[in-house]
């Protein structure tokens, strides 16, 4: 005997499936990927032409402090020279004017010859390194070689005002003092040897050594050597442009481009709410994804699957239907409830009557019933014999369920039971829905319970097909009753919000989700069915024509008239490969 009791479970995550999903949900915005690619290479274009004729001299200056002693291993250079005030300097607007005046570059023109210098430090160095950029290559060599020598200039003018200032200091310190000893000196000459005399000798040495320390002082500033620094490196006219070139340009583009592109694509994939992969769908129902269907096949052909020519629609929900018979949840009552996030349920019949076809090809007793007493459709669209009525429907002495008469007694379910016949799948029952005054109480009625209960018998199973769960309380009405629930839906035309709400409310009202199944968006004129040209909803679909109520009597189709014709039988339905799925 084969254990069928396992159910089919979400998968345990793993990261690298995680990030192969998430890259190929990224994939998905290939217009985003698209679009961020054609800036690049626009971006690559204009990078290659605009420096195709960009020329780039460089010339190298190293700074050195004034000194007494360059052999002197004690004196730091950059103690003594603020290598950042210095890079300010070489930038400022004073050595570019000198630099003009010698090249002769007009006031027009001055903005434009100094926003093509740069100067940088290389690190740990005291080195300034002029970079001019020009469109000729003797051009950028002779600018560059021009401002360098007005930024030495400049430096040594500062410097020698600076040494000049202090040397002027000294002097201005000195005279007085000399003029002070010459008179002392004379004054000593012409006095007697005596006390008198020596005092004046010590204010002479005094005096003699002040002038002395000053004279040193401005010997001192007069020997620095006071060289602003030396040109390591001319600017000589480049050989080649500065641009990368228009085949780099572009693979630059392109690779900055896609970043870009992936970047987007990120971002509108964290902000999209709707699951854009079946492991999203999967992880917000807490259920596996049964099936996907093909995506040219989810919608606008016949409502039955079997016979189709491509066999991949069928085959399918055939997987659906194994995958479903092999999980205990299912296994144990056989009882599977066929809903819908919102909006439009056609996909979600075309499960429920496929699914219905697939476990009767097993050889199962399958009952369909049509739950969705707002729109039903299935007993038009489905090639259907008139069947004998249900068991529930039986009382004992073979009357029918209530005296007739009885107010309720034509409310859906009314004992009616047809025959579908599914091709080589072979046949199962169908329940259609009817249109009723009270949706809540047919649904919630004993009747309606005892229908349900047929998937009790040994071999039987029952599909029940609901209205969309979020549009409408009937499918949470039968979720105690039926425990399984099968959603199918349209990852992207539904929120992750959605369904786990979904997920909330179905096992809130007792009931289990068994997992979903995706389909592909319904054809555009098909969504845009819902709505009339004027933007108002259009009319619901026709509902089946009204049955008059049975006269006094045996119910009409019951033992007393086998021949009497019971609307939506089947007879006034077309061949089963010319139905198409109508709007619901």
């Amino acid at each position: 005997m084969i254990e069928t009791n396992r159910p089919a479970a979400v998968p345990a995550e793993d990261e690298p499936d995680l990030l192969r999903d998430q890259f190929r949900q990224l994939l998905r915005y290939r217009r985003l990927i698209g679009a961020g690619i054609g800036v690049g290479l626009l971006g690559g274009v204009y990078l290659g032409i605009s420096t195709a004729d960009t020329y780039v001299a460089t010339t190298d200056v190293v700074l050195r402090a004034p000194t007494d002693d360059p052999f002197n291993p004690s004196l730091a250079p950059d103690k003594a020279i603020n290598i950042g005030s210095e890079r300010q300097v070489a930038l400022s607007s004073s050595i570019a004017n000198e630099a003009a005046k010698k090249l002769g570059v007009t006031a027009k023109d001055f903005a434009a010859f100094r926003s093509g210098l740069q100067v940088t430090n290389p690190p740990q160095t005291m080195v300034l390194r002029f970079t001019y950029t020009a469109s000729s290559p003797k051009e950028a060599a002779k600018r560059a070689n021009a401002l360098t020598d007005a930024y030495l200039r400049k430096r040594q003018e500062a410097l020698d005002v600076t040494r000049d200032t202090m040397v002027k200091g000294y002097e201005d310190q000195r005279a007085p003092v000399a003029k002070q000893l010459d008179e002392l000196v004379r004054q000593i000459n012409g006095m007697p040897a005596g006390s008198a005399r020596d005092a004046a000798y010590s204010s002479k040495t005094d005096l003699q050594s002040k002038v002395n320390s000053l004279n040193s002082n401005i010997a001192k500033l007069q020997a620095l050597d006071m060289a602003p620094g030396r040109v390591t490196s001319a600017a000589t006219p480049p050989g080649d442009d500065d641009g990368p070139g228009i085949v780099i340009s572009l693979a630059l583009g392109a690779a900055v481009g896609l970043a870009l592109g992936l970047l987007a694509a990120w971002v509108r994939l964290v902000f999209d709410p709707a699951p854009r992969s079946e492991g999203d769908v999967a992880r917000a129902l807490r259920a596996p994804v049964l099936g996907a269907l093909p995506k040219d096949k989810s919608a606008g052909g016949p409502l039955l699957a079997a016979g189709e020519e491509d066999p991949r629609l069928a085959e399918a929900f055939r997987s659906v239907a194994f995958r479903l018979a092999y999980d205990s949840r299912f296994a144990d009552r056989r009882r599977l409830l066929v809903v819908a996030p919102r909006g439009s349920s056609e996909i979600a019949a075309a499960v429920a009557v496929n699914l219905a076809a697939s476990f009767a090809e097993t050889g199962k007793d399958v009952l369909l019933i049509e739950a969705d007493l707002r729109t039903p459709v299935l007993a038009s669209q489905l090639p259907t014999d008139a069947g004998g009525r249900p068991r529930w429907s039986q009382m004992p002495g073979g009357s029918g369920t209530g005296a007739p008469g009885a107010q309720g007694d034509s409310e859906w379910p009314d004992g009616r039971q047809l025959v579908v016949d599914a091709g080589e799948s072979g046949a199962f029952d169908l329940i259609p829905g009817d249109r009723v005054r009270n949706v809540a109480r047919a649904l919630t009625s004993p009747r309606a319970t005892r229908l349900i209960s047929e998937a009790d018998s040994p071999n039987s199973t029952v599909v029940v097909l609901a209205p969309p769960v979020l549009s409408y309380a009937d499918a949470l009405a039968l979720v105690d009753r039926v425990d399984g629930v099968l959603v199918v839906c349209d990852p992207r035309a539904v929120h992750r919000t959605d369904l786990v709400r979904i997920r909330e409310l179905i096992t809130g009202a007792g009931g289990t989700v068994l997992g979903a199944v995706v389909h592909a968006p319904l054809p555009v004129e098909k969504r845009g069915r819902g709505k009339s040209k004027g933007g108002a909803p259009a009319a619901a679909a026709p509902a089946p024509a009204p049955r008059p109520q049975p006269p006094a009597g045996p119910r009409p189709g019951g033992p007393g008239d086998p021949e009497q014709h019971i609307p939506g039988d089947g007879t006034d339905t077309v061949a089963l490969r010319t139905v198409r799925m109508g709007n619901r």
